[in-house]
């Protein structure tokens, strides 16, 4: 991460950078502890999956495709070991996110040079040859892990002129008019001597080559010499025999195990971090300001009057006049015997809200360990297995806050509440899932999840999720329900019609575009880190916009509940919820915004896939920020009505 210089002046701004995770001071997940070697150890090479990738020397260049393929996916003729590729052992949430990652006949001896060793020579079939011309011409990327480190290219930030290492190197380049197949291959790996002959690995650099000259010379000898690329002639199986080669050349570097990481966590523009955080920060600190001052101010004088009225009326002072020009200034009171009626469709709502507070809680926690650096990225897949194993924990507090809100509402149907709040989610989120991996399936992309691993997700689903969900039900059920400040009349009131911005539509679209406000950047290098497979790591940054995004949702729907209460609209249950979870709108809208400036598909399946699962994150930013304004606007309601003295 790019340092800061920070005045004396600055503190604040010191402050919030001691809260955002430099690499140089993470810490690993426990069991992530170096490998040492001495001289001539074999370090083995792992590949990985073949990715779409951005390139930097050419931003032009959209992302034309989302599907990743196997390293020994047929068509690519990648050299394979004798006996064959052995599969290495993933996390659940390495393989969900589509790595797949195996054995390779590469062999790297530490401290030993290899200038030119033969791999295998492979034919390229016409049909393959345009299979692979087209991965080119769609800029795919090779990924390798020696260590755990990825194989990288040496970039420079074009700001800046700062050398960073980028995961992954190019399958082949391509010049505006011929795809060249890149068969040589350049390993540079940087060395620390931890010791007296123990050595760790702290960088690795491959540097590709398309060489068509390239012979064999003996069993693992070849000749790497030469100026001609090598061109996959589509309508000529015979000319298309190549010879993969490689060089190891090892680098001794003052870099320590510690801090290897650093080189590859780049930021690009950091201000623009920054300066998003300024600007979120000055819209939270004016809507708090705002509601802050209805609460202390406007409600204060308003709870006074109309409890002194009240008074008025029973010395029989005959304020009664008075009174009604009170309640015609303020008319939150008015609907005092109807504002905590139950919502239509209690048992839905309550069924979100359950299931938006599981998502939240699941949410939060994953942050705070990614803040903590426990999600260093030298765990593969360490993210999503933390996310999968929290949400099925706290399926035990999202079935308690739904069984809680749902008794809270009066309503009877408990079994149907019991059955759908570990259910409903789960099952749409997982519907979704299994439409989407069918057109990865379709294509043979290694980023379709295995069948196997759909079920084990379903058994943890079954076995943990689900019976704790229905514990928390349950015990929730059993518990008093919270109490209404106030009695609630049996003869609804009539509403009068509201207009202007205070009408679903309107007041949902102001409010909604505030949360998002907070969180569009870190969203925009998320949706980076998605389709581009790259790492994402500015948890510090992302833990500060969650906690703007969550202040931010919660004093909007306030401050529009409170005007809607004014109005005599005693609606505000399902309101509330709408009116926070309006942001997902502007979240699908800014993934559309991201096809049509980033991304550019090829195929049809690409953008099917893409659409959905753009849909999918849109749903549960809904149920999130939606359950955070539902809470704050019950807190606030339950808040104001306990002040006033009502008959």
């Amino acid at each position: 991460m790019r340092r800061l210089d920070l005045s004396t002046s600055g503190a604040v701004l010191a402050s919030l950078l001691a809260c955002t995770p430099s690499p140089a001071s993470a810490f690993y997940f426990p069991g992530v502890a170096p490998t040492s070697y001495k001289t001539g150890d074999i370090v083995p090479l792992y590949v990985n999956h073949l990715t779409p990738a951005y390139q930097p020397n050419n931003p032009q260049l959209k992302l034309q495709s989302v599907y990743s393929y196997d390293y020994y996916h047929p068509p690519f003729h990648f050299c394979r070991e004798k006996d064959g590729p052995k599969q290495v052992r993933e996390s659940l949430g390495s393989i969900l996110f589509g790595d797949r990652i195996q054995t390779s006949p590469f062999e790297l001896k530490m401290g030993i040079n290899e200038t030119c060793k033969l791999l295998c020579e492979a034919p390229y079939p016409a049909k393959d040859a345009a299979f692979v011309n087209s991965r080119i011409h769609q800029a795919y990327d090779l990924n390798w892990l020696i260590d755990g480190l990825p194989a990288a290219q040496s970039l420079r930030d074009p700001s800046s002129e700062e050398p960073f290492y980028s995961p992954g190197f190019a399958l082949g380049l391509w010049d505006g008019e011929t795809p060249m197949l890149n068969n040589h291959y350049d390993i540079v790996i940087d060395y620390h001597e931890a010791s007296p002959n123990n050595y760790r690995v702290v960088g690795v650099l491959v540097d590709p080559f398309s060489i068509s000259e390239s012979k064999r010379q003996g069993d693992d000898q070849a000749t790497c010499k030469g100026q001609t690329p090598v061109i996959l002639k589509e309508n000529d199986d015979d000319k298309n025999l190549v010879t993969f080669t490689y060089g190891v050349y090892w680098r001794l570097s003052p870099t320590p195990f510690a801090t290897r990481w650093d080189k590859y966590l780049h930021v690009y523009d950091p201000t623009i971090h920054w300066f998003s955080l300024i600007n979120s920060a000055v819209i939270v600190v004016f809507l708090v300001g705002m509601v802050s001052t209805i609460l202390v101010r406007t409600l204060k004088k308003d709870i006074a009057r109309y409890n002194r009225l009240d008074q008025f009326a029973l010395e029989d002072f005959g304020e009664s006049g008075d009174a009604d020009d009170t309640a015609d200034d303020s008319g939150w009171k008015l609907v005092h015997g109807d504002v905590f009626r139950p919502p239509t469709n209690p048992l839905l709502l309550s069924v979100l809200v359950g299931n938006g507070a599981q998502l939240f809680a699941m949410t939060a926690l994953t942050i705070a360990f990614a803040l903590l650096g426990f999600l260093s990225p030298s765990n593969r897949g360490a993210l999503g297995t933390v996310i999968i194993i929290f949400y099925t924990l706290f399926g035990f507090f999202g079935g308690y806050v739904a069984a809680r809100t749902y008794k809270f509402f009066h309503g009877e149907s408990w079994k149907m509440c019991f059955f759908y709040t570990p259910v409903a989610l789960p099952a749409l989120v997982f519907a979704t899932f299994f439409l989407l991996n069918l057109f990865l399936w379709g294509r043979g992309a290694s980023g379709a999840v295995p069948f196997t691993t759909m079920l084990v997700v379903i058994i943890i689903w079954f076995v943990i999720s689900v019976p704790l969900s229905v514990a928390g039900s349950w015990i929730g059920f059993k518990q008093a329900a919270i109490e209404a400040p106030v009695r609630t009349n049996q003869i609804p009131r009539q509403i009068p019609p509201v207009g202007g911005y205070l009408r679903p539509l309107p007041s949902m679209a102001l409010a909604g575009v505030l949360p998002f406000f907070a969180i569009f950047v870190e969203l925009y290098f998320i949706m980076n880190s998605i389709w581009f497979s790259k790492v994402y790591y500015m948890f510090g940054f992302l833990f500060i916009c969650f906690g703007l995004m969550i202040i931010t949702s919660a004093a909007v729907t306030v401050l529009t509940i409170y005007l809607l209460l004014c109005a005599e609209n005693y609606h505000w249950q399902w309101r509330s919820f709408f009116t926070a979870g309006a942001s997902a709108a502007y979240v699908f809208a800014g993934c559309l915004l991201y096809w049509i400036k980033d991304v550019s598909w090829t195929s049809w399946t690409s953008g099917v896939v893409y659409l959905g699962y753009s849909a999918l994150l849109s749903a549960l930013v809904f149920l999130l920020t939606g359950t955070i304004g539902f809470f704050a606007s019950w807190l606030f309601t339950l808040k104001i009505y306990r002040s006033i003295k009502v008959d």
